[in-house]
């Protein structure tokens, strides 16, 4: 959807649940030493700057990663990768799903990142150089590369979700993902809205993917009529673990809901 831009959400509540499960798989996976692929279908340009026009409009990252930080241990994948972005690019900047990825993986594992936007796929090119940049469909090219070599890995399916088709055809396109790639980690990030429309997309994905993981996080809207009340994420083979870490997110996000906007003092994430 090239109406879409994710600068205007960087850093808000549901970019803490996802980047935090994103990045502590992927620290996990990179234990073994053994190459991995990464596959990301909706990539966005990869660094954000959370003083920029497009986060100050809406002030989701204020009620995110501004109150969260903090409260993350530091030697959380995340706060890590956070850390080490801020260090080259400022105190204001954070990294999306492609720049945790080039900055937790490993010389020979490989990136494949898609996105649509031409404006997004220069920048995206920019912030994660030693990434394989498609301007390409990234559902389709996902399927195309399926499976990849080095066969380990992880595929991000991560839409904007403004095309609402994308409810009806996405259990298609993971069960087929997950056909090809069997030994591959899918994990889809969905958005909870108050019309539940996502409830029909996630019984078809229960039907065909039994053993998978389902984590949900609820907040407030970020603004008066804003619709998003939550945060999903559905994971085709979760790594060990990941229930007890996604559980722990949860209690992060849940702590927030007492903290004014203002605090910027936390006990840390453990």
């Amino acid at each position: 959807m090239l109406s879409y831009l994710h600068g205007y959400h960087a850093g808000n509540l549901a970019d803490l649940h996802k980047h935090m499960a994103l990045a502590w798989t992927l620290d996990y996976l990179t234990r073994k030493d053994k190459p991995l692929s990464y596959l990301e279908t909706h990539a966005g340009r990869g660094l954000y700057d959370l003083d920029g026009a497009e986060a100050r409009k809406t002030g989701e990252a204020a009620q995110g990663i501004d109150r969260a930080g903090p409260r993350i241990d530091a030697a959380h994948p995340l706060a890590r990768t956070i850390a080490a972005i801020r260090a080259d690019h400022g105190p204001r900047a954070y990294p999306g799903s492609p720049m945790i990825a080039s900055h937790l993986l490993r010389g020979d594992d490989v990136l494949h990142l898609a996105e649509l936007h031409p404006a997004e796929v220069a920048a995206l090119r920019d912030a994660v150089p030693g990434a394989h940049v498609h301007h390409a469909d990234g559902l389709a090219l996902a399927l195309s590369i399926a499976p990849p070599m080095p066969r380990r890995g992880l595929c991000l399916i991560d839409p904007s979700w403004e095309v609402k088709e994308d409810y009806v055809t996405l259990p298609d396109t993971v069960r087929h993902l997950h056909r090809k790639w069997g030994v591959g980690t899918v994990m889809l990030w969905y958005p909870l809205l108050a019309d539940d429309r996502h409830r029909p997309m996630l019984s078809r994905l229960g039907e065909d993917h039994p053993q998978a993981l389902r984590h949900e996080v609820r907040f407030a809207p970020a603004r008066p009529g804003h619709g998003m009340t939550g945060s999903g994420l559905f994971v085709v083979n979760p790594p060990w673990g990941l229930d007890a870490e996604c559980a722990r997110i949860a209690g992060l996000i849940d702590g927030l809901r007492t903290i004014p906007l203002s605090d910027a003092g936390a006990a840390p994430y453990t």
